[in-house]
């Protein structure tokens, strides 16, 4: 297959993480706090909190970022607005219930977190055109539903892929993302229980929701922008070496 190259069995004990649930989902973020802190819930007397971090993107948007967090990393002073901090944690989702219907959440859950330096807004932006990391995630998981390949009117290659990322008590998260170009063209042939590795961006998007009546509303969407893929299976690891770095505006 072309654009694939495979990895022997003997060294896939490294990629094959399904029991390693802190490998299968982890990320980095860098960003400044935007909004204020809203309490999310408690666990045996450990509150969290949840609030947005603004992260710059190379077109200059950003991606607003829910973050839930525990009380036990946090001051009242770190999370006021405009500080910029370093997130390491895990990308997740839970189920909510509101008008009679499932709804999916997406959250990234902080596992550590560090005050940054602020600096000028100059030497920031050179920071991001380096391509330095402030916003990057990594998932293991699997291909739950039959991914969606369409092409937008201008020829763009877009690929909408739904995956299930282990975590611990058997619990899993799922996790939305697209492909753009290549990659897109290499998921429609995935399988539903495909095993992949993903390393990518986590962006927020605004879309228009119509209703029945004729109503709409406007929402936001976070999903993982694919930069790269590799499929896993029993024979080895056939990687995707074309990357694509694909940045919304």
């Amino acid at each position: 297959m072309r654009n694939l190259q495979l990895i022997k069995k003997k060294d896939r004990e490294e990629i094959k993480l399904d029991t390693n649930y802190l490998e299968n989902n982890y990320l980095t973020l860098v960003g400044k706090v935007t909004g204020e802190k809203k309490f999310s819930h408690e666990i045996y007397g450990e509150k969290f909190y949840t609030f947005n971090l603004s992260i710059p993107r190379l077109s200059g948007n950003a991606d607003i970022i829910p973050i839930t967090i525990s009380e036990r990393l946090i001051t009242d002073e770190m999370l006021s607005e405009g500080r910029k901090l370093l997130i390491k944690g895990q990308f997740r989702s839970y189920n909510s219930y509101e008008n009679e219907r499932n709804k999916l959440i997406l959250t990234v859950f902080a596992k550590d977190v560090e005050e940054l330096q602020e600096v000028e807004e100059q030497e920031e932006n050179d920071i991001v055109k380096k391509e330095e990391t402030t916003n990057e995630v990594v998932l293991i998981g699997f291909v739950c539903k039959k991914p969606i390949y369409r092409q937008t009117p201008f020829g763009r290659e877009i690929a909408d892929l739904l995956l299930a990322v282990n975590r611990a008590y058997n619990k899993s998260d799922y996790i939305p993302c697209i492909a753009w170009g290549r990659n897109a063209r290499f998921c429609q042939n995935l399988e539903v229980g495909a095993q992949v590795k993903i390393i990518g961006r986590v962006q927020s998007r605004q879309y228009e929701k119509k209703y029945e009546d004729g109503t709409s509303e406007m929402k936001v969407a976070y999903e993982v922008s694919i930069c790269s893929l590799e499929l896993i299976n029993e024979e080895g690891t056939e990687k995707n070496e074309e990357t694509e770095n694909q940045e919304a505006v």
